[in-house]
């Protein structure tokens, strides 16, 4: 096996590219793919197709590190060159900031319950064998062959998540107290089935119920297993349904067109204002590069779109919903209290951090209120959970920070002249993941998703570069 990190395509790939070509869905650039490897798409396949057998099963987020095993196996073993990504270099230094930091695991900074290494060192190995699994995931994506998983073949799996995704929301709606024992919990010790933590990665339910409008309800989460990673899972999975959907004959819009609307109802149910946020983010980016391009026709159907979005919350009752959320802010309070914290610890261990999240003593409001049976939500707040840029500031300080950030921003940079439908698609996904960061945690899957439209702005590139030649 011979590395190489994104190199060009040279004169001599042009022929098995052609060779493997699949002129199907011509807008997703697969009439002129780029080069064939020896890799088989099957661990990808096997990874988003039946993603949620996985999670049916028990599996969840831990089918990502099962199978990068297969995937490590079969990057080696080829004798063709495996290409890294454009600036994989950034994203190794986070890796290596990652470990460097569980140097401060011992740490206990102020204001949070003091613990031991040996207690800590479950949530880092967790966290660090998903980055490494992730990291996986990328490079395969981006060295799979062509023939075997061309762009539309990629872009439809992840459309696939989406209907899937808004299926679990429609169930969380409507049987938001559904939930059973998987196989793979059965299988567990009684002591580990009653861990929270396992409990969470193991056990199906179609929602979580909370009480965010002065009574319980439920909010969608399956098959993702949290309320939150539904939500932004929402947003990365959309794009590529719209993609799909519009890359299609008319009974595909006419479908993609239903599931959309069908899809505000458990988006509106969700209470989920940073999944709103979001969607606006995404319609938002995409209308500035249409108007920058002059795409007039697609820039007045995004216009379109957001006039009727607007009518539906306007004249169904999910507009009170909507309006009912953004007028009960119970959780304002205890963000703000943890970014609080997270900035403070940010001050005490400013480049490297202290390795992993740490849990508050008390609540917002005194040291002596913490979590109970009966009530789950009162302290002992987990500093760093309350999204992906404040756990990177105290976990991983600057230094892990600003690698983990410029990996991306290098990405929307390095891409930032395909205009393509996957180009304006990953961008948007990649640019709501920014947002997103501000409260919401990326791992496992919406990290995932961002690779993908990492993976898929990077193999387009290629494509433009035989096509070119």
């Amino acid at each position: 096996m011979t590395v190489v990190h994104d190199r060009p395509l040279d004169r001599h790939d042009a022929p098995d590219v052609v060779a493997s070509g699949d002129t199907r869905d011509h807008d997703f650039g697969d009439a002129v793919p780029t080069r064939a490897t020896a890799l088989p798409s099957w661990p990808v396949t096997a990874l988003l197709a039946a993603y949620p057998i996985w999670w049916a099963l028990g599996l969840g987020v831990l089918i990502f590190p099962l199978l990068a095993v297969p995937m490590v196996y079969l990057l080696v073993r080829q004798r063709r060159r495996v290409t890294l990504p454009p600036g994989f270099g950034l994203w190794l230094l986070f890796l290596a900031i990652v470990v460097i930091s569980t140097a401060a695991l011992g740490a206990n900074p102020a204001g949070t319950v003091p613990g031991t290494v040996g207690g800590r060192l479950v949530g880092v190995g967790y966290r660090f064998v998903s980055y490494l699994a992730l990291t996986v995931l990328l490079v395969y994506l981006g060295n799979v062959d062509r023939a075997r998983l061309p762009q539309h073949r990629l872009v439809r799996l992840l459309a696939w998540l989406f209907v899937v995704t808004v299926a679990g929301g429609l169930l969380g709606v409507f049987a938001g107290r559904f939930e059973f024992n998987s196989a793979i919990e059965l299988l567990l010790p009684h002591h580990w089935r009653e861990n929270s933590f396992v409990r969470s990665l193991v056990h199906p339910a179609s929602a979580q119920v909370m009480d965010l409008l002065g009574a319980e309800r439920p909010r969608p989460a399956a098959p993702w297993g949290y309320t939150n990673t539904w939500g932004n899972n929402v947003c990365l999975l959309v794009v590529w349904f719209v993609v799909w959907a519009l890359a299609g004959r008319r009974s595909r819009r006419l479908f993609g067109l239903a599931c959309l609307a069908v899809a505000v109802v458990p988006v509106v149910h969700s209470l989920n204002r940073g999944l709103w946020i979001g969607l606006g983010v995404i319609v938002g980016y995409v209308a500035l590069r249409l108007a920058r391009h002059g795409r007039v026709a697609a820039l007045c159907a995004v216009g379109v779109a957001a006039t009727l979005l607007a009518g539906a919350l306007v004249f169904t009752p999910l507009g009170g919903i909507v309006d009912q959320r953004l007028n009960n802010g119970r959780s304002n309070g205890v963000r703000m209290y943890l970014t609080d914290r997270s900035l403070q610890g940010l001050s005490e261990s400013p480049l490297i951090g202290f390795g992993s999240t740490r849990s508050t003593q008390g609540g917002r409001n005194s040291i002596t209120v913490g979590e109970s049976a009966n009530c789950k939500r009162c302290g002992n707040f987990t500093v760093g959970g309350n999204g992906q840029l404040w756990q990177l500031l105290f976990a991983h300080g600057l230094l892990g920070t600003a690698a983990y950030l410029g990996f991306l921003l290098y990405g929307l940079w390095r891409f930032r002249t395909d205009t393509s439908p996957i180009g304006l698609a990953a961008g948007a996904a990649i640019v709501s993941t920014f947002a997103a960061m501000l409260w919401y945690n990326a791992l496992v899957t919406p990290l995932a998703f961002t690779f993908c439209a990492f993976a898929l702005l990077w193999r387009n590139a290629e494509v433009r570069q035989v096509a070119a030649r």
